[in-house]
């Protein structure tokens, strides 16, 4: 029989990366009786997991747009030197 001090202990190396209102509802739900949480259990873990995958997409999603926001850089830079380059030779 699981009960949410399995689940904590599972999870104590990412507790500290859980929302403060996730660690709150675990802590609440380990205090209900053990059937209790033998059934609430697979939610726990269920939600417990949401929030690290959304987390890991989050942070997936932050270095993406940190990427694009470099390459832009880049192709503008490359862009005004084209420019350059053309108002250079239609000077001369």
């Amino acid at each position: 029989m699981k009960t949410f001090e399995t689940v904590t202990r599972n999870i104590d190396e990412r507790w500290e990366k859980l929302p403060q209102d996730v660690r709150n509802l675990i802590a609440k739900l380990q205090e209900l009786p053990p059937e209790f949480q033998e059934k609430l259990e697979p939610f726990v873990d269920d939600m417990v997991r949401g929030t690290q995958r959304r987390r890991e997409i989050f942070a997936q999603i932050q270095e993406s747009v940190t990427q694009l926001r470099l390459d832009m850089k880049y192709l503008i830079f490359d862009l005004e030197a084209t420019r350059r380059e053309r108002d250079a030779n239609q000077i001369q």
